[in-house]
């Protein structure tokens, strides 16, 4: 049985003995501090020291926090090497379209860098409403709220409308900002197996009288296998339960359906058969920020009462105005959209003509090249970073060990024969031989 990045029981237990002899043979270490003061106690420290001494004594290079020197495109340029990159959100390459960057410069020039405060203490100014306008009629809603983080937004608006005597149903592969904004409202958790929509509909019917409100969470897209709910049944499901529906589509738009408006439009499902949309700027729309679109009255509760909107600075001019001419952008040019599916369609079907498990992915955006242990996927990526190609691995414990992975996110900057080239160099790596360098 394996544990911890690929390692045996008893391998993992020689790399603590060694990290514990390590820091006790430390020169010129300080006294140790009392048990309440001791940082290097604190949970999940002692394992992130076990992988990262594991990776050492294999002779793997951490490939976390590389530098990138420039925009992170199709391509970039990563300690001074030009790479072909799969490590970046960059889904439509507006990150660094000069229209956007112009955005950007001219929000500056106006309003400055920071909104400086608060937008309820201080005021807000017109970009915000510009773009909250903008993604309310983008998915058809009342109205939008943008805030600083999409990580938080999620936390902070569970946490938000549910309390301790309502549900919250998600898929069991829900982004981790799901769980923590569950965990903060207090609400009953439950997760049901992945996009599962009869095993969601056999715990609605079981749970949902016991409890006050209930909330339905999916995503439109799912970041470590590249897949897609059945969202019609999910609406379903929540109309059927007198539940609320919730999307995260995050890696949903500008990604799904044939102009990138997202999961709806992918599913033939009118945007208002769901009640919250969830969104990041950090994606398609080249920015930072969440963003909720929904009926009014929410909207108006999240506005005047939700911590992570009350007492947080409102999101930056330049952002908020880089996120309006991405979402232009990707409005005006559907082509953009195009060329990405059919880059993702192409490295799907060249990945599994070359004997690689992908998962369930749908190649629309994402598609995970499954390993198995955490071992080989960080072989394989400091292989193929040699060879000039970027790809995280995804190491336990993210993913459960067994599962294993590199991720790819593709782009509209990819071209065909860069593709070819990767998955080429992929296999050379699995079967032993140093990848050719890629131009």
């Amino acid at each position: 049985m394996t544990q911890g990045f690929g390692l045996s029981a008893a391998a993992r237990a020689a790399l603590l003995q060694r990290l514990s002899r390590r820091r006790g043979e430390e020169a010129g270490a300080p006294p140790p501090e009392t048990p309440g003061r001791d940082l290097a106690t604190l949970p999940g420290l002692r394992e992130i020291e076990m992988v990262r001494e594991a990776g050492a004594a294999l002779g793997l290079e951490n490939p976390y926090f590389r530098p990138h020197e420039g925009v992170a495109g199709g391509r970039s340029v990563i300690e001074g090497r030009d790479c072909l990159n799969f490590a970046s959100y960059n889904y439509l390459g507006l990150n660094g379209d000069p229209r956007i960057a112009a955005a950007a410069k001219a929000a500056i020039d106006r309003h400055g860098v920071s909104a400086s405060a608060s937008r309820l203490a201080s005021g807000e100014r017109p970009v915000h409403g510009a773009l909250e306008a903008a993604l309310a009629a983008h998915y058809g809603a009342d109205a939008c709220l943008c805030f600083v983080s999409g990580h938080a937004t999620n936390v902070t608006v569970i946490g938000q409308i549910l309390g301790p005597r309502d549900l919250i149903l998600h898929d069991q592969l829900i982004h981790n900002s799901v769980a923590e904004g569950a965990r903060l409202s207090g609400a009953r958790r439950i997760a049901f197996p992945h996009n599962d929509w009869q095993a969601a509909g056999r715990e609605l019917a079981a749970q949902r009288a016991r409890h006050g409100r209930a909330l339905l969470v999916v995503e439109g897209h799912y970041s470590m296998d590249g897949d897609a709910p059945d969202l019609a049944r999910f609406a379903a499901l929540a109309r059927q339960h007198d539940a609320l529906l919730m999307v995260d589509e995050a890696h949903a738009l500008g990604v799904l359906g044939a102009t990138g408006r997202g999961s709806f439009e992918h599913c033939g499902v009118p945007p208002d058969a769901v009640d919250i949309w969830m969104g990041t700027l950090s994606k398609t729309l080249s920015a930072c920020g969440g963003y909720i679109a929904a009926r009014q009255p929410l909207v108006d509760l999240l506005r005047h009462a939700a911590p992570g909107f009350v007492y947080s600075v409102g999101l930056a001019p330049p952002l908020a105005a880089a996120a309006l001419e991405s979402l232009r952008v990707l409005q005006a040019e559907p082509w953009r959209v195009a060329r990405l599916q059919a880059n993702a369609a192409l490295f799907l079907r060249l990945a599994r003509e070359a004997g690689f498990d992908t998962g369930g992915s749908a190649g629309l955006g994402i598609v995970p090249v499954i390993l198995g242990s955490s071992v080989a996927a960080a072989r394989l990526a400091a292989a193929l970073f040699a060879a000039g190609i970027n790809v995280q691995p995804i190491l336990f414990p993210v993913v459960p060990e067994g599962s294993a992975r590199l991720r790819f996110f593709l782009s509209a900057e990819h071209t065909e024969p860069e593709l070819r080239a990767t998955v080429a160099a992929l296999a050379a790596a699995r079967d032993g031989a140093a990848p050719a360098r890629v131009a």
